[in-house]
């Protein structure tokens, strides 16, 4: 199959699957071996604005540039309690399947996906919302030394921490924070030093943490999960490869992922972490230089997670992973984004060598 192809039939599962509601909404993913959606995610709208943004940009096809302005509206309309400042979990919340929580990562995903709209459309009103959400982020969820994952609403009580990497906080809460560093990037804010000082004030927290996220030498399925969590540092480094010690960090982490990935991919694989770790060669290429062959595989392998059916709902969608030989049966819209730019960039840098741009990261 094309690489064309394999964009195209990503790009038609976003708009045609049913993975997003009419409202604009997108679930969390398609529960192919029940046929159902699990409940709209705030956090996966955002990064699902973000991917439409991307495919227009690559196809120049209207269509998905309407679409993301469609699901920026939801965004700002439903998603936005501006009467708490905050984006709860889930819409509605709370709800039967989710408490009515404030998640410090999806916060950060979801102003990255209002950015990337805006700055197609220049629409004040999304560049409104999304600088609202970052000083309420910085003011709400900041403990005095780190940022708390998890908030209750409408207390905006922090949560208790636990041992699982979502509940603590990390190095790959760097990712989130890109949105205050994007943010002031984007205007001419009276605050905009304000929310870069927060960004660099995050990026060397995650410099000086990083190394103790990643268990170097376990093979163990579960540390799959914390690879997926480690390459969000990676990723909120993109912006400042031309530091010495980030391009340091950023090159021993890429190695890092890279080892434990071939250790534990024939037990657990996560489509993801796959496309995130190409994604990071491709960015990082202008300062680390990029295994050609490391990245081939990889890409090979990650195009084995795209599903084919005669049913719309899964066709074209790339599946949440493979455990034990088995693929999941989950459709996956965080999977489908990243392995479609993933896949989309490695055609690129093959093709014409040509470096991705920071600002089109999912």
């Amino acid at each position: 199959m094309s690489a064309a192809s394999s964009l195209a039939r990503a790009g038609r599962w976003f708009l045609e699957s049913g993975i997003q509601e009419p409202s604009g909404g997108v679930a969390r993913f398609y529960r192919s071996e029940v046929g159902k959606n699990k409940p709209v995610s705030t956090e996966i709208t955002g990064y699902t604005a973000s991917a439409l943004v991307y495919l227009f940009e690559v196809t120049g096809d209207e269509v998905y540039l309407d679409r993301a302005r469609h699901t920026a509206d939801f965004l700002q309309h439903k998603a936005w309690d501006d009467r708490l400042r905050a984006f709860p979990f889930e819409y509605p919340s709370p709800s039967a399947e989710s408490h009515h929580h404030t998640y410090f990562f999806d916060c950060g995903i979801i102003i990255r996906g209002l950015i990337a709209v805006w700055r197609h459309t220049q629409e004040g009103r999304l560049l409104n919302v999304a600088h609202a959400a970052s000083r309420a982020m910085i003011a709400d969820f900041h403990s005095g030394s780190d940022y708390h994952p998890i908030l209750a609403l409408p207390s905006k009580e922090p949560l208790p921490r636990a041992e699982r990497w979502s509940r603590l906080p990390g190095c790959y809460q760097l990712k989130t924070a890109l949105s205050w560093h994007d943010v002031a990037e984007a205007a001419d804010l009276t605050d905009a030093a304000s929310l870069r000082t927060a960004w660099l004030e995050m990026l060397d927290t995650a410099l000086a943490s990083h190394r103790a996220f990643l268990p170097h030498h376990d093979p163990a399925p579960e540390v799959m999960d914390r690879l997926h969590a480690y390459c969000y540092f990676l990723e909120g480094l993109t912006p400042v490869l031309g530091r010495a010690e980030c391009a340091r960090a950023f090159a021993e982490g890429v190695a890092m992922v890279s080892g434990l990935l071939r250790q534990i991919e024939p037990v657990f694989v996560r489509s993801d972490v796959l496309a995130q770790l190409l994604r990071a060669r491709i960015y990082g290429s202008q300062v680390v230089a990029l295994d050609a062959p490391a990245a081939a595989a990889e890409a090979a392998a990650l195009a084995a997670f795209q599903a084919s059916s005669d049913d719309p709902r899964i066709d074209g969608g790339f599946l949440f992973g493979r455990r034990d030989g088995a693929m999941s049966p989950h459709v996956n819209p965080v999977s489908t984004a990243f392995a479609l730019q993933a896949l989309e960039m490695w055609r690129q840098f093959q093709a014409e060598g040509k470096p991705a741009c920071r600002r089109t990261l999912i």
